[in-house]
């Protein structure tokens, strides 16, 4: 009977020191200890990229697109050799592959490119002569032969798209948190780590700024059914018997599921006839729109404050207001049902709702930044910590994380 296949992927914190690095290889060592087969992918170590980048701009502030993921793809090569080099020195053979080598075929766009398939050929054969695969994260290579990036959180793809090609068991991303969380427990103490959530209610969080999981991982890792868990690199020790949290699942049951923060984001107010070309600016310039907030006087979008001197220097002329905003959001399959609640619970605390926004499995509160901690902790305590909730036949089991 052959051994089960796990993908692990460590970012760049776990990677980040030598020591680090030993920490690592006892997790894969351990696992493979446990009769496992092992495909590792890794992230470049922490701070590297942005000295890469820093680098770069030295030179020129606008880069070359192609010369730039050459440039960057180093990060994770230094990262997959230093790996390898240490697992073969503890006497555990492993063979390191960057995305071109593993065979990992790309779209033609520069620094935000797309997997398109991957030919898993050469790592079945490595896995077949009972080595460690350890795969750059991050990159591929395009039908021209260059080295093309995956934009941001491009080695969580890279490690759910290549356990979705090798069918593995599970897909496990080991980070500096221990999983997924009812919100984000340095703004609310009394924050639950999850066992398990489902894939929709992860993609809700994850969309709505969730950090832990990036979206389109998630969204892939969905529709091939590859389970994921999140675990913690530093948090137990190799070896030692711990979950994580593990997301599979289509289905949400949860009235609420967990609540997401947004604090740094802004509110940008436009007469309805030029949203069709700020929309369309927005996509020219890489900036993700939020929400798009429409009333019969008035239409907005929500972006975040950091991109938006950029958008303003194309679009001043259609601005009619522009505020800093923060969100709060709440994810359940009766999430509509709560804005009359949720109103009532801010406003006898002081807290006025700018605005609501409802999508499929979540509502949004817009409030003001300065109200944000303060708002999450009513909210959390009301509907996942108050003794009403905690002896209800289901509990809420979705999450903001850390």
């Amino acid at each position: 009977m052959s051994k089960p296949l796990i993908v692990q992927k460590f970012g760049g914190t776990s990677m980040g020191t030598i020591e680090n690095i030993h920490t690592v290889a006892k997790h894969i060592i351990s696992a493979k200890k446990s009769g496992n087969q092992l495909v590792v992918v890794v992230s470049a170590m922490s701070g590297e990229t942005n000295r890469l980048m820093a680098l770069a701009k030295q030179v020129d502030n606008v880069p070359t697109a192609r010369e730039l993921d050459v440039l960057l793809s180093a990060g994770e090569q230094m990262s997959m050799a230093l790996l390898a080099m240490t697992l073969n020195k503890l006497g555990y053979p492993a063979v390191s592959l960057t995305g071109s080598q593993a065979n990992i075929m790309t779209d033609n766009r520069h620094n935000d490119a797309a997997i398109q398939r991957i030919d898993t050929t050469r790592i079945y054969d490595l896995l077949a002569l009972d080595k460690i695969v350890i795969v750059a994260g991050f990159q591929g290579v395009n039908t021209a032969g260059d080295i093309t990036t995956l934009g941001r959180g491009g080695s969580d793809t890279t490690a759910v798209v290549l356990a979705g090609a090798l069918s593995a068991a599970e897909c496990q991303i080991f980070t500096d948190v221990d999983g997924v969380y009812t919100i984000d427990p340095r703004i609310v103490p009394t924050a639950q780590k999850l066992a398990v959530i489902d894939f929709p209610s992860m993609a809700s969080m994850a969309q709505h700024g969730a950090k832990v999981l990036h979206l389109p991982s998630v969204h892939y890792a969905w529709t091939h059914q590859v389970p994921l868990r999140v675990l913690s690199t530093f948090d137990a020790s190799p070896g030692e018997v711990y979950s994580g949290t593990l997301v599979k699942g289509n289905d949400c049951h949860q009235a609420i599921c967990g609540f997401a923060i947004q604090s740094d984001m802004c509110l940008i107010s436009m007469k309805r006839t030029a949203l069709a070309d700020v929309q369309k600016q927005c996509q020219m310039l890489g900036i993700m729109i939020w929400n798009v907030i429409e009333r019969p006087e008035w239409v907005a979008i929500v972006i975040k404050q950091d991109v938006y001197t950029k958008l303003e220097l194309v679009i001043e002329s259609k601005i009619s207001n522009s505020e800093p905003i923060g969100l709060v959001t709440a994810v359940g399959v009766q999430a509509e049902q709560l804005a009359k609640g949720c109103h009532q619970r801010l406003a006898e605390q002081g807290i006025t709702v700018i605005d609501t926004v409802l999508n499929p499995l979540s509502i949004t509160f817009v409030i003001s930044p300065d109200s944000i901690d303060k708002a999450a902790n009513i909210l959390h305590h009301a509907y996942i910590n108050s003794s009403d909730v905690a002896n209800s036949q289901q509990k809420c089991i979705v999450v903001e994380t850390i």
